[in-house]
């Protein structure tokens, strides 16, 4: 009998459904979205500084899309006003959730990270702006070093958090989203030129039909999609970020489920949990990994990297990333503690809000977008992403030095414990064992 004929697996074919499901359920972990976004940084910069880099300049300039709808764009235009949006939305969503049932739904828990938030947002503006006023330099990148890269914070938090507590990431991950939302309105209110009001207006409709359909409990993303586009489309022709309008709809999807009361069936999750667990691979696995490979290729040099501390813009990024944020993040939380009602979680130390501090550092991905939007030079531009990428990866390696010193410390109180308790159950057992002596 002939053998049957074996099905091949053909190289970048698709994927069986179990094999695809587990490389979108790998994708919504911060630390392979974390290391795909490191990755495509990596290959960023190889090939921008390799003699290839006349091919990177090609793709990255290349144009495409629909002149008539004002949508003729480069794919570095693409991935920076698109692609990105999807991530703006997912981090809309996140923004709802935290504000509807968790940390900042109650000011009693909400009130530390958001001060440390609040303030790792304006020290580091500030050590810009003070670093520029004493050298003459351009006040136009006060808001670069502001934001925290969540997914690369994450990632390390992740790699090295094998015993830390769970409330160091809660914290991170509160910190983050209000300083998400920072970043945000610094986009909208800052850098909008140019306003078109009929596009705009018409966006402001389209969301308004956005939330009509969400109240009205309307299924069906053939609904939402084709509408979330025509929102985008209008929000980028208005003069606002198109990024604005990711975060509005995230902000708009429902996040509580309907539980069957009244005349609505139960639901086993919410729009908003659904669009997140649809999204969420897209964002990490497509959508930043892109805009890190068109957005980090900057060129390196000896003379280049040396100019970050000889230049005033690229100093104060340097700065604000590497030393504002940890002295805003932590004096913020300190003195809250120290002179308000505020307490700090009874699982952390001030060591590990120390670490955490100086993670909060890292400011890649929302800070090479406002660096694009702040410099309108494209050397200036290549030059202060430089910087942020000297100033983020300072600040992962050094917190990733305190971090894994801190979770080394909880690992042997752990196995401390783990011992204690083994040798307290082996007593026990002695003492209720047959004749033994009391």
């Amino acid at each position: 009998m002939p053998n049957s004929p074996r099905s091949r697996s053909l190289l970048f074919g698709v994927l069986p459904r179990p094999e695809r499901a587990v490389l979108a359920q790998a994708l919504r972990t911060e630390m392979v979205g974390g290391l795909l976004l490191l990755g495509a940084a990596a290959v960023a910069l190889i090939w921008a500084n390799s003699p290839l880099t006349g091919a990177y300049e090609t793709v990255r300039d290349f144009h495409l899309g629909i002149p008539a709808l004002g949508l003729h764009l480069s794919v570095q235009h693409w991935t920076a006003d698109g692609l990105l949006a999807i991530f703006f939305l997912v981090a809309g969503i996140e923004l709802k959730r935290e504000l509807v049932v968790g940390e900042l739904r109650n000011p009693a828990t909400a009130v530390l990270p958001i001060v440390a938030a609040i303030c790792g947002m304006a020290v580091p503006a500030g050590i810009y702006l003070a670093t520029v006023a004493a050298s003459g330099g351009s006040q136009a990148g006060w808001a670069v070093p502001m934001a925290t890269d969540i997914a690369f914070a994450l990632a390390v938090l992740a790699v090295i958090s094998t015993h830390l507590p769970s409330a160091l990431r809660a914290f991170l991950l509160t910190l983050a989203v209000v300083d998400d939302l920072g970043a945000i309105l610094v986009i909208a209110v800052f850098f909008s030129h140019d306003l078109n009001f009929v596009a705009l207006s018409a966006a402001a409709a389209g969301l308004a039909a956005f939330w009509g359909l969400q109240r009205l409990r309307v299924r069906g993303w053939w609904w939402y999609v084709p509408l979330g586009i025509a929102i985008w489309a209008l929000m980028y022709n208005s003069g606002v970020h198109a990024t604005v309008a990711g975060v509005a709809m995230g902000l708009i999807l429902r996040i509580r489920r309907d539980d069957g009361s009244g005349d609505r069936s139960a639901e086993k999750s919410s729009p908003g949990e659904r669009t997140e667990h649809a999204l969420r691979p897209v964002s990490a696995g497509v959508a930043v990994p892109l805009f890190a490979l068109f957005a980090a290729g900057v060129s390196v040099s000896g003379s280049g990297l040396g100019q970050v501390f000889s230049r005033p813009e690229r100093l104060g990024v340097l700065l604000g990333l590497a030393v504002g944020k940890t002295l805003g993040v932590f004096a913020a939380t300190y003195l809250a503690v120290r002179f308000t009602r505020a307490r700090l979680n009874p699982g952390l130390a001030w060591a590990d809000v120390f670490a955490l501090s100086v993670l909060a550092g890292i400011g890649f991905t929302v800070a090479l977008l406002i660096g694009e939007l702040a410099f309108t030079d494209p050397d200036a531009v290549e030059h202060v992403k430089t910087a942020v990428l000297m100033g983020s990866i300072t600040a992962a390696a050094v917190a990733a030095v305190l971090l894994a010193r801190r979770n080394r410390i909880y690992r042997r109180l752990c196995e401390e414990e783990d011992l204690d308790t083994s040798d307290h159950h082996d007593e026990n057992l002695t003492d209720a064992s047959p004749g033994t002596s009391r």
